[in-house]
């Protein structure tokens, strides 16, 4: 019998990335659903749908990603990032599938000078970070057969409203940008942790709990976005400026590298 995959929040950056890369997959059926087509907000919806289908994994790529946005409508976040996940837990939990959950670098608080480990414990500073620890945390209660792969600064240079596609498209129109160097992260394509949940976590099938997994090396945002523009061949297309501090409604962690798992 071929392993069934269900794949939520199909038509977001990691959702289609994992659909452009796996469909059609030899050993494995991949479900693909959007949010328009599964809610996992809709207790009742999810309770069906799980109810008339069988799964094996159900990758968790649903979420509320705007960060500013968060802290103006938070119960909009929590009710993604918290409530639906805890939906989600407890539909896996009740049929014997095996959930992987994507969680964030924005749980932690950013005070730490050295990469964070699995160990490391929480301490979000925005709405956004406390949306996703709850999600994290209700996993947690409901579940045992778990994988929590929390990320960061996670871009797709084909889908989705990203820093990376921002940064080109300031580019090809010439607009000069002021980009902060005040927080340090490490950018992550979503091919690389769509590899990473296959290889890794499915196909080697490694101990449950929390993971962490992000790609390339600690950089600011500035220096991201210069590695994108001499990536793409565009330094000469715009003005690029640093800046120390840049403000924003939502507090963001200065310091969120990730220690691999």
């Amino acid at each position: 019998m071929m392993t069934r995959v269900l794949v939520t929040g199909a038509d977001g950056q990691l959702g289609q990335t994992i659909k452009a890369l796996y469909k059609g997959h030899k050993a494995m059926d991949f479900v693909f659903v959007s949010r328009a087509e599964l809610d996992i907000t809709d207790p009742k919806q999810l309770n069906a749908f799980f109810n008339q289908q069988r799964f094996d994994y159900c990758i968790n790529c649903a979420a509320y990603t705007n960060v500013e946005q968060a802290e103006r409508t938070p119960d909009i976040a929590f009710k993604v990032n918290a409530e639906g996940v805890k939906n989600l837990a407890q539909n896996c939990a009740a049929h014997a599938v095996i959930l992987i959950h994507i969680s964030t670098d924005y749980v932690f608080d950013g005070r730490k000078n050295q990469p964070y480990t699995i160990h490391d414990t929480p301490n979000p500073i925005n709405a956004y970070g406390r949306s996703k620890l709850l999600g994290e945390q209700y996993i947690q209660q409901y579940l045992t057969t778990y994988y929590i792969v929390r990320t960061s600064w996670l871009y797709s240079k084909i889908y989705g409203q990203n820093f990376y596609r921002f940064i080109l498209d300031s580019a090809k129109q010439g607009r000069p940008l002021t980009i902060t160097t005040d927080q340090v992260g490490c950018p992550t394509d979503t091919e690389h942790l769509a590899t990473f949940l296959m290889a890794h976590i499915i196909e080697t099938k490694p101990p449950f709990g929390l993971y962490h997994f992000s790609h390339s090396k600690p950089m600011t945002w500035f220096d991201f976005a210069q590695r994108i523009l001499e990536e793409q061949q565009l330094t000469d297309q715009v003005e690029l400026h640093p800046v120390n501090t840049y403000k924003t409604l939502a507090r963001r962690p200065k310091y969120s590298v990730l220690a691999a798992t």
